[in-house]
């Protein structure tokens, strides 16, 4: 009986490492540069891949969406709206969409895709929501709970860069 728990024990920890190698390898194979957005209100941005860098940037701004350029035993190298460039914990990211509503007027925000569509509200530049998806020029945002679309080329986070799966 003993002999028998041992085997099954083996077998079992043998199909964990292997479901944990397949997890591995496809978070690997993500083709860069990949959309994520910020987990968190506070998120430390650092100028190199671990804890024992400096901090650069901290951010308070949960769902911001940035730009994965590369990736390093957890962290993430990514891009923000504005350009600057650093290294954020994988941890404190989620794959979860989101777009920014870029400089200029506030962008309205439509009942459908065309610009004909009726207008529901205006975002200001700087405002941050969950992109829903896209479609031609045209992208559904949820800003707080009130989804509308806006012209693509008026946000940022909104390019399809690869395959996004939600976390």
């Amino acid at each position: 009986m003993k002999k028998l728990a041992h085997t099954i024990f083996a077998i079992l920890g043998g199909l964990l490492l292997v479901l944990l190698a397949s997890v591995e390898a496809q978070a690997q194979t993500t083709e860069l540069p990949y959309w994520k957005s910020l987990r968190y209100n506070e998120t430390f941005m650092r100028t190199g891949p671990s804890g024992e860098y400096p901090i650069d940037w901290v951010y308070r701004r949960q769902g911001l969406p940035v730009r994965v350029l590369r990736t390093r035993e957890g962290w993430d190298y990514v891009e923000e709206p504005d350009g600057t460039k650093g290294w954020i914990s994988a941890s404190q990211l989620t794959r979860a969409r989101a777009a920014i509503v870029t400089d200029g007027e506030p962008v309205s925000l439509r009942e459908g895709p065309q610009a004909e569509a009726k207008m529901l509200w205006r975002a200001a530049p700087g405002v941050v929501g969950k992109l829903l998806g896209c479609r031609e020029d045209w992208c559904e945002i949820d800003i707080e709970g009130r989804a509308g679309w806006v012209e693509a080329a008026r946000l940022w986070g909104d390019d399809d860069l690869s395959d996004q799966v939600g976390d």
